[in-house]
Protein backbone atom coordinates (compact mmCIF):
# COMPACT_ATOMS: atom_id res chain seq x y z
CA UNK A 1 0.00 0.00 0.00
CA UNK A 2 1.05 3.58 -0.60
CA UNK A 3 1.14 5.50 2.65
CA UNK A 4 0.86 8.86 0.89
CA UNK A 5 -2.42 7.84 -0.77
CA UNK A 6 -3.80 6.49 2.49
CA UNK A 7 -2.91 9.66 4.38
CA UNK A 8 -4.29 12.00 1.72
CA UNK A 9 -7.58 10.14 1.23
CA UNK A 10 -8.19 9.56 4.93
CA UNK A 11 -7.48 13.21 5.79
CA UNK A 12 -9.86 14.27 3.01
CA UNK A 13 -12.68 12.09 4.39
CA UNK A 14 -12.07 13.35 7.94
CA UNK A 15 -12.01 16.98 6.82
CA UNK A 16 -15.42 16.69 5.24
CA UNK A 17 -16.79 14.64 8.13
CA UNK A 18 -16.03 17.57 10.44
CA UNK A 19 -18.45 19.70 8.41
CA UNK A 20 -21.47 17.55 9.37
CA UNK A 21 -21.06 18.67 12.98
CA UNK A 22 -22.53 22.01 11.99
CA UNK A 23 -26.01 20.44 11.89
CA UNK A 24 -26.37 19.63 15.63
CA UNK A 25 -24.92 23.11 16.33
CA UNK A 26 -27.73 24.60 14.24
CA UNK A 27 -30.26 22.54 16.23
CA UNK A 28 -28.77 23.96 19.45
CA UNK A 29 -29.18 27.47 18.06
CA UNK A 30 -32.77 26.74 17.00
CA UNK A 31 -33.73 25.64 20.51
CA UNK A 32 -31.60 28.40 22.12
CA UNK A 33 -29.45 25.79 23.90
CA UNK A 34 -26.31 27.86 23.50
CA UNK A 35 -24.26 25.84 25.98
CA UNK A 36 -24.74 22.80 23.73
CA UNK A 37 -22.98 24.39 20.76
CA UNK A 38 -19.33 24.27 21.85
CA UNK A 39 -19.10 20.42 22.23
CA UNK A 40 -19.77 20.05 18.51
CA UNK A 41 -17.40 22.87 17.57
CA UNK A 42 -14.65 21.25 19.67
CA UNK A 43 -15.29 17.89 17.96
CA UNK A 44 -15.18 19.50 14.50
CA UNK A 45 -11.94 21.37 15.27
CA UNK A 46 -10.38 18.17 16.66
CA UNK A 47 -11.14 16.33 13.43
CA UNK A 48 -9.70 19.17 11.33
CA UNK A 49 -6.52 19.15 13.41
CA UNK A 50 -6.15 15.38 12.92
CA UNK A 51 -6.71 15.67 9.16
CA UNK A 52 -4.13 18.45 8.86
CA UNK A 53 -1.63 16.62 11.09
CA UNK A 54 -1.80 13.41 9.04
CA UNK A 55 -1.20 15.26 5.77
CA UNK A 56 1.81 17.03 7.25
CA UNK A 57 3.42 14.12 9.08
CA UNK A 58 3.34 11.73 6.08
CA UNK A 59 5.96 12.80 3.52
CA UNK A 60 4.52 14.03 0.20
CA UNK A 61 0.90 13.38 1.27
CA UNK A 62 0.01 17.03 0.82
CA UNK A 63 1.46 16.95 -2.71
CA UNK A 64 -1.03 14.31 -3.94
CA UNK A 65 -3.22 15.88 -6.62
CA UNK A 66 -5.43 12.94 -7.58
CA UNK A 67 -6.47 9.58 -6.08
CA UNK A 68 -7.99 8.17 -9.26
CA UNK A 69 -5.68 5.13 -9.25
CA UNK A 70 -6.29 4.15 -5.60
CA UNK A 71 -6.12 0.37 -5.15
CA UNK A 72 -8.73 -1.92 -3.63
CA UNK A 73 -6.62 -2.72 -0.56
CA UNK A 74 -6.06 1.00 -0.03
CA UNK A 75 -9.78 1.65 -0.38
CA UNK A 76 -10.60 -1.02 2.21
CA UNK A 77 -8.07 0.47 4.63
CA UNK A 78 -9.31 4.04 4.17
CA UNK A 79 -12.94 3.01 4.67
CA UNK A 80 -12.19 0.99 7.80
CA UNK A 81 -10.10 3.71 9.45
CA UNK A 82 -12.61 6.38 8.43
CA UNK A 83 -15.36 4.52 10.27
CA UNK A 84 -13.18 3.92 13.32
CA UNK A 85 -12.18 7.57 13.64
CA UNK A 86 -15.66 8.82 12.77
CA UNK A 87 -16.95 6.79 15.72
CA UNK A 88 -14.20 8.08 18.00
CA UNK A 89 -14.71 11.74 17.17
CA UNK A 90 -18.50 11.44 17.12
CA UNK A 91 -18.25 10.45 20.79
CA UNK A 92 -16.69 13.77 21.84
CA UNK A 93 -19.96 15.73 22.25
CA UNK A 94 -21.35 13.06 24.61
CA UNK A 95 -18.48 13.68 27.05
CA UNK A 96 -19.66 17.24 27.71
CA UNK A 97 -23.00 16.06 29.11
CA UNK A 98 -21.78 13.87 31.96
CA UNK A 99 -21.60 10.62 29.97
CA UNK A 100 -18.66 8.36 30.81
CA UNK A 101 -16.01 7.80 28.09
CA UNK A 102 -16.93 4.12 27.56
CA UNK A 103 -20.66 4.93 27.33
CA UNK A 104 -19.90 7.83 24.98
CA UNK A 105 -17.91 5.47 22.72
CA UNK A 106 -20.65 2.84 22.89
CA UNK A 107 -23.38 5.36 21.99
CA UNK A 108 -21.28 6.86 19.22
CA UNK A 109 -20.36 3.59 17.53
CA UNK A 110 -23.90 2.30 18.00
CA UNK A 111 -25.10 5.39 16.18
CA UNK A 112 -22.59 5.54 13.33
CA UNK A 113 -22.97 1.80 12.63
CA UNK A 114 -26.79 2.14 12.81
CA UNK A 115 -27.00 -0.48 15.54
CA UNK A 116 -29.25 1.42 17.94
CA UNK A 117 -28.19 -0.27 21.17
CA UNK A 118 -28.09 2.44 23.82
CA UNK A 119 -26.15 3.08 27.00
CA UNK A 120 -28.49 5.94 27.94
CA UNK A 121 -30.42 5.56 31.18
CA UNK A 122 -32.03 9.00 30.92
CA UNK A 123 -33.00 11.18 27.98
CA UNK A 124 -32.78 14.48 29.82
CA UNK A 125 -30.27 15.96 27.38
CA UNK A 126 -30.32 18.97 25.00
CA UNK A 127 -32.11 18.61 21.67
CA UNK A 128 -28.77 18.94 19.87
CA UNK A 129 -27.34 15.78 21.46
CA UNK A 130 -30.52 13.76 20.89
CA UNK A 131 -30.54 14.95 17.27
CA UNK A 132 -26.84 14.01 16.94
CA UNK A 133 -27.64 10.40 17.91
CA UNK A 134 -30.21 10.10 15.13
CA UNK A 135 -28.17 12.08 12.61
CA UNK A 136 -25.12 9.85 13.02
CA UNK A 137 -27.38 6.90 12.23
CA UNK A 138 -28.68 8.61 9.12
CA UNK A 139 -25.12 9.26 7.92
CA UNK A 140 -24.11 5.68 8.67
CA UNK A 141 -27.19 4.12 7.09
CA UNK A 142 -26.27 4.86 3.51
CA UNK A 143 -22.59 5.32 4.27
CA UNK A 144 -20.47 8.35 5.08
CA UNK A 145 -18.12 7.82 2.17
CA UNK A 146 -20.95 7.06 -0.27
CA UNK A 147 -22.25 10.54 0.61
CA UNK A 148 -18.88 12.12 -0.12
CA UNK A 149 -18.61 10.21 -3.41
CA UNK A 150 -22.00 11.65 -4.38
CA UNK A 151 -21.14 15.30 -3.68
CA UNK A 152 -17.36 15.72 -3.89
CA UNK A 153 -15.47 16.01 -7.21
CA UNK A 154 -12.30 14.47 -5.69
CA UNK A 155 -14.07 11.08 -5.53
CA UNK A 156 -15.56 11.16 -9.03
CA UNK A 157 -13.32 8.37 -10.34
CA UNK A 158 -11.49 7.04 -7.28
CA UNK A 159 -14.81 6.48 -5.54
CA UNK A 160 -15.23 3.04 -7.10
CA UNK A 161 -12.85 1.27 -4.70
CA UNK A 162 -14.20 3.21 -1.71
CA UNK A 163 -17.83 2.64 -2.73
CA UNK A 164 -17.56 -1.13 -2.92
CA UNK A 165 -15.51 -1.25 0.28
CA UNK A 166 -18.32 0.49 2.17
CA UNK A 167 -21.55 -0.52 0.38
CA UNK A 168 -23.15 -3.51 2.15
CA UNK A 169 -23.89 -6.68 0.21
CA UNK A 170 -22.27 -9.75 -1.31
CA UNK A 171 -22.04 -8.39 -4.86
CA UNK A 172 -20.56 -5.27 -6.43
CA UNK A 173 -23.76 -3.73 -7.70
CA UNK A 174 -24.18 -0.42 -9.47
CA UNK A 175 -26.95 0.71 -11.76
CA UNK A 176 -25.47 3.72 -13.54
CA UNK A 177 -22.27 3.81 -15.63
CA UNK A 178 -20.50 6.08 -13.14
CA UNK A 179 -20.04 5.33 -9.44
CA UNK A 180 -20.56 9.01 -8.60
CA UNK A 181 -23.97 8.92 -10.32
CA UNK A 182 -24.86 5.71 -8.50
CA UNK A 183 -23.95 7.20 -5.14
CA UNK A 184 -25.90 10.37 -5.91
CA UNK A 185 -28.97 8.37 -6.97
CA UNK A 186 -28.85 6.30 -3.79
CA UNK A 187 -28.68 9.41 -1.63
CA UNK A 188 -31.53 11.06 -3.54
CA UNK A 189 -33.95 8.23 -2.84
CA UNK A 190 -32.63 7.89 0.73
CA UNK A 191 -33.09 11.60 1.49
CA UNK A 192 -36.40 11.71 -0.42
CA UNK A 193 -37.93 8.88 1.59
CA UNK A 194 -36.69 10.48 4.81
CA UNK A 195 -38.42 13.74 3.89
CA UNK A 196 -41.68 11.98 2.99
CA UNK A 197 -41.67 10.09 6.28
CA UNK A 198 -41.02 13.30 8.24
CA UNK A 199 -43.98 15.02 6.56
CA UNK A 200 -46.30 12.06 7.18
CA UNK A 201 -45.35 11.64 10.85
CA UNK A 202 -45.77 15.36 11.46
CA UNK A 203 -49.18 15.34 9.77
CA UNK A 204 -50.28 12.39 11.94
CA UNK A 205 -49.70 14.36 15.15
CA UNK A 206 -46.07 13.67 16.10
CA UNK A 207 -44.18 16.86 17.00
CA UNK A 208 -41.59 18.19 14.56
CA UNK A 209 -38.46 17.21 16.51
CA UNK A 210 -39.64 13.65 17.19
CA UNK A 211 -40.76 13.32 13.56
CA UNK A 212 -37.31 14.36 12.36
CA UNK A 213 -35.39 12.06 14.72
CA UNK A 214 -37.62 9.04 14.04
CA UNK A 215 -37.39 9.62 10.27
CA UNK A 216 -33.58 9.83 10.40
CA UNK A 217 -33.39 6.70 12.55
CA UNK A 218 -35.92 4.55 10.68
CA UNK A 219 -34.70 5.12 7.10
CA UNK A 220 -31.17 4.37 8.27
CA UNK A 221 -32.16 1.12 9.97
CA UNK A 222 -30.84 2.71 13.15
CA UNK A 223 -33.44 2.74 15.89
CA UNK A 224 -32.40 5.57 18.20
CA UNK A 225 -35.56 7.22 19.48
CA UNK A 226 -35.66 10.61 21.23
CA UNK A 227 -37.95 8.99 23.81
CA UNK A 228 -37.00 6.51 26.51
CA UNK A 229 -40.04 4.36 25.68
CA UNK A 230 -39.33 4.38 21.92
CA UNK A 231 -42.71 4.39 20.10
CA UNK A 232 -44.83 2.78 22.79
CA UNK A 233 -48.19 4.51 23.02
CA UNK A 234 -48.15 5.99 19.50
CA UNK A 235 -51.24 5.82 17.30
CA UNK A 236 -51.72 3.04 14.78
CA UNK A 237 -51.32 5.59 11.96
CA UNK A 238 -47.83 6.49 13.16
CA UNK A 239 -46.87 2.85 13.75
CA UNK A 240 -48.03 1.72 10.29
CA UNK A 241 -46.21 4.66 8.68
CA UNK A 242 -42.92 3.84 10.41
CA UNK A 243 -43.44 0.13 9.64
CA UNK A 244 -43.64 0.96 5.93
CA UNK A 245 -40.43 3.00 5.94
CA UNK A 246 -38.53 0.51 8.11
CA UNK A 247 -39.49 -2.26 5.72
CA UNK A 248 -38.11 -0.29 2.76
CA UNK A 249 -35.02 0.68 4.74
CA UNK A 250 -34.23 -3.04 4.63
CA UNK A 251 -34.95 -3.35 0.90
CA UNK A 252 -32.38 -2.88 -1.87
CA UNK A 253 -32.11 0.86 -2.62
CA UNK A 254 -30.80 0.18 -6.14
CA UNK A 255 -33.96 -1.78 -6.87
CA UNK A 256 -36.14 0.87 -5.26
CA UNK A 257 -34.52 3.57 -7.38
CA UNK A 258 -35.39 1.65 -10.55
CA UNK A 259 -38.98 1.04 -9.38
CA UNK A 260 -39.65 4.63 -8.29
CA UNK A 261 -38.02 6.32 -11.31
CA UNK A 262 -39.97 4.07 -13.70
CA UNK A 263 -43.15 4.52 -11.62
CA UNK A 264 -43.56 0.75 -11.61
CA UNK A 265 -43.61 -0.78 -8.10
CA UNK A 266 -44.23 -4.21 -9.64
CA UNK A 267 -40.56 -4.23 -10.65
CA UNK A 268 -39.82 -4.97 -7.00
CA UNK A 269 -41.58 -8.32 -7.23
CA UNK A 270 -39.58 -9.37 -10.28
CA UNK A 271 -36.51 -9.44 -8.06
CA UNK A 272 -35.87 -12.78 -6.31
CA UNK A 273 -34.23 -11.22 -3.26
CA UNK A 274 -37.09 -8.76 -2.67
CA UNK A 275 -39.72 -11.49 -3.13
CA UNK A 276 -37.95 -13.62 -0.54
CA UNK A 277 -37.59 -10.66 1.82
CA UNK A 278 -41.26 -9.71 1.44
CA UNK A 279 -42.47 -13.30 1.83
CA UNK A 280 -40.42 -14.04 4.96
CA UNK A 281 -41.52 -10.79 6.63
CA UNK A 282 -45.16 -11.49 5.76
CA UNK A 283 -45.11 -15.11 6.98
CA UNK A 284 -43.20 -14.43 10.23
CA UNK A 285 -45.35 -11.38 10.99
CA UNK A 286 -48.57 -13.36 10.48
CA UNK A 287 -47.29 -16.18 12.68
CA UNK A 288 -46.32 -13.65 15.34
CA UNK A 289 -49.73 -12.03 15.06
CA UNK A 290 -51.39 -15.40 15.70
CA UNK A 291 -49.10 -15.97 18.70
CA UNK A 292 -49.91 -12.56 20.19
CA UNK A 293 -53.63 -13.09 19.63
CA UNK A 294 -53.65 -16.58 21.17
CA UNK A 295 -50.98 -16.35 23.88
CA UNK A 296 -50.85 -12.68 24.84
CA UNK A 297 -54.58 -12.02 24.29
CA UNK A 298 -54.06 -8.99 22.08
CA UNK A 299 -57.02 -7.79 20.02
CA UNK A 300 -56.98 -8.77 16.36
CA UNK A 301 -55.90 -5.31 15.14
CA UNK A 302 -53.34 -4.80 17.93
CA UNK A 303 -51.76 -8.17 17.17
CA UNK A 304 -51.39 -7.18 13.50
CA UNK A 305 -49.92 -3.74 14.08
CA UNK A 306 -47.46 -4.84 16.77
CA UNK A 307 -46.36 -7.96 14.91
CA UNK A 308 -45.72 -6.18 11.59
CA UNK A 309 -44.08 -3.21 13.32
CA UNK A 310 -41.63 -5.21 15.42
CA UNK A 311 -40.84 -7.75 12.70
CA UNK A 312 -40.10 -4.90 10.26
CA UNK A 313 -38.04 -3.20 12.96
CA UNK A 314 -35.83 -6.24 13.58
CA UNK A 315 -35.53 -7.52 10.00
CA UNK A 316 -34.34 -4.06 8.88
CA UNK A 317 -32.09 -3.93 11.98
CA UNK A 318 -33.81 -0.72 13.07
CA UNK A 319 -34.65 -1.63 16.64
CA UNK A 320 -37.66 0.55 17.43
CA UNK A 321 -40.34 -1.05 19.56
CA UNK A 322 -44.09 -0.41 19.83
CA UNK A 323 -44.41 -2.55 22.96
CA UNK A 324 -42.05 -4.13 25.47
CA UNK A 325 -41.60 -7.46 23.66
CA UNK A 326 -39.32 -8.66 26.46
CA UNK A 327 -42.58 -9.54 28.23
CA UNK A 328 -43.96 -11.61 25.34
CA UNK A 329 -44.37 -15.37 25.51
CA UNK A 330 -41.64 -17.82 24.49
CA UNK A 331 -43.09 -18.56 21.02
CA UNK A 332 -43.23 -14.87 20.14
CA UNK A 333 -39.64 -14.34 21.26
CA UNK A 334 -38.44 -17.27 19.15
CA UNK A 335 -40.09 -15.70 16.09
CA UNK A 336 -38.35 -12.39 16.87
CA UNK A 337 -34.97 -14.09 17.29
CA UNK A 338 -35.47 -15.92 13.98
CA UNK A 339 -36.02 -12.68 12.10
CA UNK A 340 -32.98 -11.14 13.81
CA UNK A 341 -30.82 -13.84 12.19
CA UNK A 342 -32.45 -13.40 8.78
CA UNK A 343 -31.34 -9.84 7.98
CA UNK A 344 -32.20 -7.35 5.27
CA UNK A 345 -31.41 -7.05 1.55
CA UNK A 346 -28.08 -6.22 -0.06
CA UNK A 347 -27.48 -2.51 -0.80
CA UNK A 348 -29.95 -1.50 1.90
CA UNK A 349 -29.55 0.45 5.12
CA UNK A 350 -30.29 -2.70 7.11
CA UNK A 351 -27.85 -5.13 8.69
CA UNK A 352 -27.74 -8.84 9.37
CA UNK A 353 -26.51 -11.66 7.21
CA UNK A 354 -28.46 -10.39 4.15
CA UNK A 355 -31.21 -12.18 2.21
CA UNK A 356 -29.03 -12.81 -0.84
CA UNK A 357 -26.54 -14.77 1.22
CA UNK A 358 -29.30 -16.96 2.67
CA UNK A 359 -30.57 -17.60 -0.87
CA UNK A 360 -27.09 -18.56 -2.04
CA UNK A 361 -26.50 -20.85 0.94
CA UNK A 362 -29.72 -22.78 0.33
CA UNK A 363 -29.03 -22.98 -3.41
CA UNK A 364 -25.51 -24.27 -2.76
CA UNK A 365 -26.96 -26.92 -0.42
CA UNK A 366 -29.54 -27.93 -3.04
CA UNK A 367 -26.88 -28.08 -5.75
CA UNK A 368 -24.65 -30.33 -3.64
CA UNK A 369 -27.54 -32.70 -2.92
CA UNK A 370 -28.41 -32.88 -6.61
CA UNK A 371 -24.78 -33.69 -7.44
CA UNK A 372 -25.00 -36.73 -5.19
CA UNK A 373 -27.91 -38.00 -7.29
CA UNK A 374 -26.47 -36.88 -10.63
CA UNK A 375 -22.65 -36.71 -10.29
CA UNK A 376 -22.02 -35.79 -13.94
CA UNK A 377 -24.59 -33.01 -14.10
CA UNK A 378 -23.53 -29.34 -14.16
CA UNK A 379 -25.57 -26.97 -12.02
CA UNK A 380 -25.38 -23.21 -12.32
CA UNK A 381 -26.53 -21.28 -9.27
CA UNK A 382 -28.60 -18.25 -10.21
CA UNK A 383 -30.07 -15.24 -8.47
CA UNK A 384 -32.85 -14.25 -10.86
CA UNK A 385 -31.32 -14.48 -14.34
CA UNK A 386 -27.81 -13.84 -13.05
CA UNK A 387 -25.43 -16.82 -12.90
CA UNK A 388 -23.42 -16.38 -9.73
CA UNK A 389 -19.66 -16.84 -10.33
CA UNK A 390 -17.86 -19.46 -8.26
CA UNK A 391 -15.76 -16.69 -6.73
CA UNK A 392 -18.88 -15.07 -5.25
CA UNK A 393 -20.13 -18.44 -3.96
CA UNK A 394 -16.80 -19.04 -2.24
CA UNK A 395 -16.84 -15.54 -0.75
CA UNK A 396 -20.39 -16.11 0.51
CA UNK A 397 -19.44 -19.36 2.27
CA UNK A 398 -16.40 -17.65 3.76
CA UNK A 399 -18.45 -14.67 4.93
CA UNK A 400 -21.14 -16.83 6.57
CA UNK A 401 -18.44 -18.84 8.35
CA UNK A 402 -16.76 -15.68 9.63
CA UNK A 403 -20.11 -14.15 10.58
CA UNK A 404 -21.20 -16.97 12.87
CA UNK A 405 -17.67 -17.54 14.17
CA UNK A 406 -17.58 -13.86 15.16
CA UNK A 407 -20.90 -14.22 16.98
CA UNK A 408 -19.83 -17.43 18.76
CA UNK A 409 -16.50 -15.95 19.90
CA UNK A 410 -18.17 -12.73 21.05
CA UNK A 411 -20.94 -14.61 22.89
CA UNK A 412 -18.36 -16.84 24.60
CA UNK A 413 -16.37 -13.86 25.88
CA UNK A 414 -19.43 -11.87 26.95
CA UNK A 415 -20.90 -14.91 28.74
CA UNK A 416 -17.72 -15.19 30.81
CA UNK A 417 -17.76 -11.47 31.62
CA UNK A 418 -21.49 -11.09 32.33
CA UNK A 419 -22.30 -14.62 33.53
CA UNK A 420 -25.53 -14.38 31.53
CA UNK A 421 -26.04 -16.58 28.46
CA UNK A 422 -29.07 -14.64 27.15
CA UNK A 423 -27.23 -11.32 27.27
CA UNK A 424 -24.19 -12.94 25.65
CA UNK A 425 -25.92 -14.69 22.73
CA UNK A 426 -28.63 -12.16 21.96
CA UNK A 427 -26.32 -9.20 22.58
CA UNK A 428 -23.71 -10.58 20.18
CA UNK A 429 -26.29 -11.32 17.48
CA UNK A 430 -27.77 -7.84 17.93
CA UNK A 431 -24.34 -6.16 17.77
CA UNK A 432 -22.83 -8.05 14.82
CA UNK A 433 -26.13 -7.77 12.92
CA UNK A 434 -26.40 -4.05 13.82
CA UNK A 435 -29.89 -4.77 15.15
CA UNK A 436 -29.71 -2.91 18.45
CA UNK A 437 -31.96 -4.10 21.25
CA UNK A 438 -31.94 -7.73 22.31
CA UNK A 439 -34.37 -9.85 24.26
CA UNK A 440 -34.74 -9.94 28.03
CA UNK A 441 -35.03 -7.22 30.63
CA UNK A 442 -31.38 -6.09 30.72
CA UNK A 443 -30.76 -5.35 27.01
CA UNK A 444 -34.36 -5.65 25.82
CA UNK A 445 -36.29 -2.96 23.92
CA UNK A 446 -36.63 -0.77 27.02
CA UNK A 447 -33.35 -1.83 28.59
CA UNK A 448 -29.90 -0.29 28.46
CA UNK A 449 -26.37 -1.59 27.90
CA UNK A 450 -25.11 0.90 30.51
CA UNK A 451 -24.71 -1.65 33.31
CA UNK A 452 -22.61 -4.10 31.30
CA UNK A 453 -18.90 -4.27 32.07
CA UNK A 454 -16.41 -2.04 30.26
CA UNK A 455 -14.88 -5.08 28.51
CA UNK A 456 -18.29 -6.26 27.33
CA UNK A 457 -19.01 -2.85 25.84
CA UNK A 458 -15.65 -2.85 24.06
CA UNK A 459 -16.36 -6.30 22.60
CA UNK A 460 -19.79 -5.17 21.41
CA UNK A 461 -18.31 -1.99 19.90
CA UNK A 462 -15.93 -4.16 17.86
CA UNK A 463 -18.91 -6.36 16.90
CA UNK A 464 -20.92 -3.36 15.73
CA UNK A 465 -18.07 -1.95 13.67
CA UNK A 466 -17.22 -5.32 12.11
CA UNK A 467 -20.89 -5.97 11.30
CA UNK A 468 -21.36 -2.59 9.60
CA UNK A 469 -18.19 -3.05 7.55
CA UNK A 470 -19.41 -6.52 6.52
CA UNK A 471 -16.53 -8.21 8.41
CA UNK A 472 -14.08 -8.57 5.51
CA UNK A 473 -12.60 -5.01 5.47
CA UNK A 474 -12.29 -5.25 9.25
CA UNK A 475 -10.62 -8.69 9.23
CA UNK A 476 -8.27 -7.68 6.42
CA UNK A 477 -6.64 -5.25 8.85
CA UNK A 478 -5.19 -8.23 10.72
CA UNK A 479 -3.33 -9.55 7.67
CA UNK A 480 0.35 -8.64 7.91
CA UNK A 481 0.70 -8.42 4.11
CA UNK A 482 -1.61 -5.40 4.16
CA UNK A 483 0.90 -3.42 6.20
CA UNK A 484 3.68 -3.43 3.61
CA UNK A 485 3.96 0.24 2.67
CA UNK A 486 5.31 1.86 -0.47
CA UNK A 487 5.77 5.47 -1.38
Amino acid sequence: MRLTYLAYTFSLVMKYFSIVLIFPAIVALWYKEYSAIHPFIIAAVSIMILASFIKRIVPNAKNIKSINDIKKSEGLTVVTFSWIFAGLFASIPYLFFGITPINALFESFSGITTTGATAFTTFDYPHALIFWRSFTQWLGGMGIIVLFIAVLPQFAIAGRQLFFAEAPGPTEEKFTPRIKSTAAALWKIYAGLTLVEFILLNSFGMNGFDSLCHSLSSLSGGGFSPNQTSLIGCSHKILWTITFFMFFAGANFNLQYSAWTKLNPFLLFKNEEFKTYFSVVLIIALLLSCSLFANMHYTFFDSLVHSFFNISSLVSSTGFCSVDFAKWDYTSKILLFTIMLFGSCASSAGGGLKVTRWLLIFKIMKSEMMKILHPKAVYNIKIGNYIVPKEILYQTLMFVSFYFAFIVLSAFLVAILEKDTIVAVVGSVAAVGNIGPGLGQIIGPLGSFADLTVWTKLILIIDMLAGRLELIPFLVLFQKDLWVFKR
